[in-house]
């Protein structure tokens, strides 16, 4: 069982990667915000007599299931304001700006462009790059590559947060990068 220190702890070491996974999965920093904090909360309150061990994976799944619930709530409401855009033409507009890939998404990264502003541009324009590409991925395949490259899980540990078989994760993971090294290869960025 986790102590009340474990617990909160762990949680300030996912919030930030937990809700750039859902601005990635939503687009919206307010509603991205509201996701992080309800999975939270549903981690606490439901399984705060797991041990530390376990809380990684049901975070993880709790994250992914309340995205999804996101999706089928706006699926309702989409079908109620598309009846409605009649009246109401402002209804269906929604904000897709999209904050920039942080830092912490490279694994390995060198320090030594603090002194080299050349460096330093190069960086982040190659994090808004991969930002971007990541931006065009179909849901699953931006969800399973994200889980395996950015949080660093194993095949069987993002097969049981996605609720897919292994075969599917390696499929999505395959078809991301694929088409992540195309689209940053058509902008110039080289291995």
């Amino acid at each position: 069982m986790a102590t009340r220190q474990e617990l909160s702890d762990f949680l300030s070491e996912v919030e930030l990667r937990a809700y750039k996974q859902a601005l990635f999965a939503v687009q919206d920093e307010h509603i991205a915000l509201d996701i992080v904090q309800d999975s939270m909360m549903k981690l606490t309150e439901k399984y705060a007599h797991k041990s530390l061990a376990e809380l990684p994976l049901l975070f993880q799944r709790i994250l992914q299931n309340t995205i999804r619930d996101f999706y089928r709530r706006q699926k309702s409401r989409s079908l109620w304001v598309t009846l409605f855009s009649a009246f109401t033409p402002a209804l269906g507009e929604k904000n897709t700006e999209y904050s920039d890939l942080p830092e912490s998404l490279l694994v390995v990264q060198d320090f030594s462009y603090k002194n080299n502003p050349g460096i330093a541009a190069e960086q982040s324009e190659l994090i808004e790059l991969i930002s971007k590409a990541l931006e065009t991925l179909p849901p699953r395949q931006r969800e399973a590559f994200l889980l395996r490259y950015w949080e660093e899980m194993d095949v069987s540990e993002t097969a049981k947060v996605m609720d897919c078989s292994e075969g599917s994760v390696k499929t999505h993971c395959s078809r991301a990068t694929h088409t992540l090294a195309a689209l940053l290869e058509s902008k110039g960025v080289k291995q």
